[in-house]
């Protein structure tokens, strides 16, 4: 990825004054963020408005209706929401950051004429509700464990993780290995002592960086506006052809359907925050990942031109690492960018 910020942040830019304000300040407690911001609804959704309902992308789709539908689970007092429909064993998707399982919508129907999907938002993102206890990805993986298991007693799956929400893939494998079918690890490298420390891995991206700090994130980013914006410029930058890739593509990937619905949830002032505590949270998820490695067969996903810097980081971990390929033609929003290659190699790995 690219560490040159991006047009959003050079738009936003405040004074140098204003921005060390801000940091002093964000070590303080009782600043309001995300002023402006759409309300949020309350643990039981009651508040929600048409315009911002869990459904709001898909409740017009006939054929995404005839075929999947919206639910809700409870684990410890966090309000799960995931998206099921299909046939056949169970198939379970985790969205990456700043997304949600909404990431997958290209990709579900041709996966449900085979398994039993289920796409879930993580908790406290995407239209699930409460705090949970951190997170860092260990213990994300536990509240997917009560979803998955306690609540809909799938006992084993199949489970293909993209992006930070391969980092709670990658330890639900770990801590679960008997529920655990086989596992698809989607472009991301693993932050751990033995191959990429978490203050390494902040190198890799100006946005990592930004990402981490506390409170400041929540204080640029404090409108609805903000957020579309920022969200675009990141969804541009590493995007095929995108700065990552030392191109100047100046065109986000998603259409502005796709923005719009990314951009009702991340502006609920919680989950933007949440989704910056999945950053913030990079240390602990190094001490998680060392020691332990994933004993499951597994196959590996990646970006055009990332494998071998994906290999490096992956390899130490995974006890049963059966492939490693590259999506062509796709930047880092593999299911978005190149749906049907992406199709491919999830089905030509659980089906075989």
């Amino acid at each position: 990825m690219s560490n040159a910020p991006s047009r959003w942040i050079s738009r936003r830019a405040r004074s140098a004054a204003a921005v060390i304000a801000a940091l002093s300040l964000g070590a303080l407690t009782g600043i309001p963020i995300g002023a402006g911001l759409a309300d949020a609804p309350t643990a039981s959704g009651a508040v929600e408005a048409t315009s911002d309902r869990h459904d709001a992308a898909t409740r017009d789709d006939a054929a995404f209706n005839r075929q999947f539908e919206h639910k809700f689970a409870t684990v410890d007092d966090v309000r799960m929401h995931y998206v099921t429909g299909g046939e056949g064993p169970p198939l379970v998707l985790i969205h990456g950051w700043p997304q949600t399982w909404f990431e997958w919508r290209d990709i579900m129907p041709a996966l449900a004429e085979h398994r039993t999907v289920y796409a879930i938002d993580l908790p406290g993102l995407g239209d699930s509700y409460g705090s949970p206890r951190s997170f860092d990805k260990k213990t994300l993986a536990q509240y997917v464990h009560g979803l998955l298991v306690d609540e809909l007693g799938l006992d084993a799956v199949d489970l293909v993780a993209h992006d930070l929400g391969a980092g709670v893939g990658f330890q639900y494998a770990t801590q679960f290995p008997d529920a655990v079918t086989s596992y698809i690890h989607m472009d991301y490298p693993l932050p751990s002592s033995v191959a990429l420390p978490a203050a390494q891995y902040r190198t890799f991206s100006w946005h990592m960086s930004f990402n981490s700090q506390p409170a400041l994130p929540e204080q640029l980013v404090d409108d609805r506006q903000d957020v579309r914006e920022y969200l675009e410029e990141f969804y541009t930058q590493v995007a095929f052809g995108g700065a990552a890739f030392g191109g100047d593509r100046s065109t986000p990937p998603f259409t502005s359907a796709t923005i719009d619905e990314f951009t009702r949830t991340y502006s609920r002032p919680d989950v933007l925050s949440n989704g910056f505590e999945l950053y913030r949270t990079l240390e602990q998820d190094q001490l998680d990942n060392d020691g332990v490695t994933v004993s499951v067969p597994t196959k590996l996903v990646t970006a055009t031109g990332s494998l071998a810097s994906a290999e490096h980081t992956i390899t130490p971990l995974f006890d049963d690492l059966r492939e490693a390929v590259e999506i062509p033609d796709s930047g880092h929003w593999l299911p978005e960018e190149n749906p049907e290659a992406v199709i491919h190699e999830i089905l030509s790995f659980i089906l075989d």
